[in-house]
C-alpha cells in the first residue's frame, strides 16, 4: 500500500501557506504536475492568520488615491535592515506586488481595501475572510481545479540528489500510520513556515528569552524546511529573527491565538502609556508601541515588564476608543465596551498576569516589586503629565495620561511573536543557495523559509511585507521551477 497512488511529480511543494500554494498554484498554471504537501490536518499554517498583504501601485491603492513610491519603500526597508537585506530581492518585490494584489484577485480573493497600521505608510491590502479565506476558498480550490494534488498529514522527511547534486526526490511520511513512499520529481519548493515552534533552534539561532516570548501562530513552524534544505547542502544563513509584536499576555490555560481578539490584551500591551520593569522604574518612550518590531526589541532590554493603568484611562477608552489596536483583530481607535468585562473575568479567575489594587503601593507589592520605587516613578510621570512634557523619555504630551484614579491594574507583558525569518539564501529566482552562493540545481525556497527581506528586526512600517513576500516569493518559486523543470526535459 502507498500513501499516493502516483509516484512521480514535475514539482514537489513542502507547505500549504500562502508561500507553498502560491507555488504550487503558479507552476500547475505554467503545466506542471504537483504535489503539495501538509504535515498537519488544516492546509494554510500560521498564513490563515493574516490580514493582508504589502504592495504598491496596486489597483486598490489607486482607486483610493494612495500613492507611495516603491523606490522609496526599498530605500527605507533596506536602510531599515541596516542593509542586510537583499536590496535585489526588495526590488523585485516591489514591483511585482501590484500584479501580485491583481493575481490573488484573478484566482478569487476578495479585498476589504488598503490601510496602514501605527505610524507606517498605506501599504496593507486587507483580504475579506482573513488569510483562512484567502487560502481555502480561493487559492487551494483553484489549485486542486488546476491538477494539484494535496496530501494532509504528511511530511517531506529527505530530499534525494544525483551525483551532480540535482534535486531527482523526496521521500514523505503519513502520520498517521508512519509509512513511507519515495517520490520522483525534477524540483521541490520548501515553504514550511520558519521555526518559532521549534525551541532548540530558537534557543541556538537566536538571541530571545523563549520564557518571555510567546509564540501565535499555528504552531507547526518547527524548522523542517530548513533542516532539509541544510541537508541538502544549502547554506545556513539569515537566521535569527522574529517578528515581534510588542507586549502581549500570556495565559497558560489557552491557546496563545485567543488573546489576539482580546480588548484587555491591547489595552495591556499595545497602549502607550506608562510600563514599568521589574525594579517599578520606566525604562522607554512607550509610544514606541507604534512600531511594534521596536516594542518588542524594547521589552527585552528589561528583565520582565509592567503596564500600569488605571481606572481613568480604561473608563476613557471604553467611551472614547483605545489609542493603537493589533492588527484588524482590535482596531486602532475601537472603542473598548468588553475592556472592563474581560479584566474582571481575569481578576476572578486569579489569573497570572493581572494585578489589582487600591494603590499603587499595594499594587507594587502584588506584582513583587519595592513600594516606594514604583511610587516614585508614578509621582515623576504625574508630575511630567500634568506639564505635558517627558522629562525622562520625551513620550508625546498626548500619552502622558496621569495614573491617578483607583483601582489601579498591573499587566505582566510577554513578547509576542508571529514568526521567524529566513534560514536558506536564495536568489532572485528563489533558487537555494549553497556554501559557495551557486544554487542546488532543483531546490526553491519561499515565504519565511527563504531569506533576503530583513535585517536584525521586522519593518512593520510598511505592513503586510511578510505575508505579502510569501505570496510573491511561493509564485516566483513557482514560475522559476516551471521553467527550470520543462527546459530539465528538453535537456533529457
Amino acid at each position: 500500500m502507498s500513501i499516493i497512488d502516483q509516484d512521480q511529480f514535475d514539482l514537489v511543494v513542502v507547505g500549504t501557506g500562502a508561500a507553498g500554494t502560491s507555488a504550487a498554484l503558479e507552476a500547475a498554471q505554467k503545466g506542471l504536475s504537483v504535489l503539495l504537501l501538509e504535515k498537519g490536518k488544516t492546509t494554510g499554517g500560521s498564513s490563515n492568520y493574516t490580514e493582508g498583504l504589502f504592495a504598491v501601485n496596486s489597483y486598490l491603492q489607486k482607486e483610493q488615491g494612495i500613492k507611495v513610491s516603491g523606490t522609496d519603500v526599498l530605500k527605507e526597508e533596506v536602510e531599515y535592515s541596516k542593509y542586510r537585506a537583499d536590496s535585489r530581492i526588495w526590488r523585485n518585490y516591489v514591483d511585482d506586488s501590484a500584479d501580485m494584489v491583481q493575481w490573488l484577485k484573478d484566482n478569487g480573493v476578495e479585498y476589504e481595501g488598503v490601510q496602514a497600521m501605527g505610524a507606517g505608510e498605506a501599504t496593507w491590502h486587507i483580504y475579506k475572510g482573513m488569510g483562512f479565506a484567502v487560502i481555502h476558498d480561493a487559492l487551494l480550490p483553484q489549485a486542486e481545479k488546476d491538477g494539484v494534488k494535496v496530501l494532509t498529514l504528511t511530511s517531506a522527511i529527505k530530499l534525494f540528489q544525483d551525483d551532480d547534486g540535482r534535486v531527482t526526490g523526496v521521500r514523505i511520511r503519513a502520520a498517521k500510520t508512519g509509512e513511507e513512499q519515495d517520490i520522483k520529481t525534477s524540483a521541490v519548493v520548501l515553504a514550511t513556515g520558519g521555526y518559532l515552534n521549534n525551541t532548540d533552534m530558537m534557543s541556538h539561532l537566536t538571541h530571545y528569552d523563549l520564557d518571555r516570548l510567546t509564540p501565535v501562530s499555528s504552531g507547526k513552524g518547527t524548522g523542517d524546511g530548513l533542516r532539509l534544505g541544510w541537508s541538502a547542502g544549502a547554506k545556513q544563513y539569515g537566521t535569527g529573527t522574529a517578528m515581534l509584536f510588542g507586549g502581549y499576555l500570556k495565559d497558560p490555560a489557552e491557546p496563545s491565538f485567543k488573546m489576539m481578539t482580546s480588548q484587555m490584551n491591547a489595552a495591556a500591551g499595545q497602549q502607550p502609556l506608562l510600563w514599568v520593569n521589574e525594579s517599578g522604574q520606566r525604562f522607554v518612550d512607550e509610544s514606541v508601541v507604534y512600531n511594534f518590531s521596536y516594542a518588542g526589541n524594547a521589552l527585552y532590554t528589561q528583565n520582565a515588564v509592567y503596564s500600569i493603568l488605571d481606572q481613568g484611562v480604561i473608563d476613557r477608552m471604553s467611551r472614547e476608543g483605545n489609542f493603537m489596536g493589533l492588527g484588524v483583530y482590535v482596531k486602532r481607535g475601537e472603542k473598548m465596551t468588553q475592556v472592563q468585562s474581560e479584566i474582571d473575568a481575569a481578576i476572578a479567575a486569579e489569573k497570572s498576569f493581572i494585578f489589582k489594587a487600591n494603590t499603587i503601593l499595594e499594587l507594587a507589592e502584588k506584582m513583587g516589586m519595592a513600594p516606594e520605587k514604583l511610587a516614585e516613578t508614578v509621582a515623576h510621570y504625574n508630575a511630567d503629565a500634568g506639564k505635558g512634557n517627558d522629562s525622562k523619555f520625551g513620550k508625546p504630551a498626548e500619552y502622558m495620561i496621569p495614573v491617578t484614579d483607583g483601582p489601579y491594574y498591573g499587566f505582566k507583558l510577554n513578547v509576542g511573536a508571529f514568526c521567524t525569518m529566513g534560514g536558506l539564501q536564495v536568489d532572485l529566482e528563489n533558487r537555494v543557495l549553497d556554501q559557495k552562493g551557486q544554487p542546488v540545481s532543483g531546490l526553491y525556497a519561499a515565504g519565511n523559509d527563504a531569506s533576503g527581506l530583513v535585517g536584525d528586526t521586522y519593518g512593520p512600517n510598511m505592513p503586510g511585507t511578510c505575508v505579502g513576500y510569501a505570496f510573491f516569493s511561493g509564485r516566483n518559486s513557482g514560475k522559476n521551477a516551471a521553467a527550470y523543470v520543462k527546459q530539465d526535459s528538453v535537456v533529457l
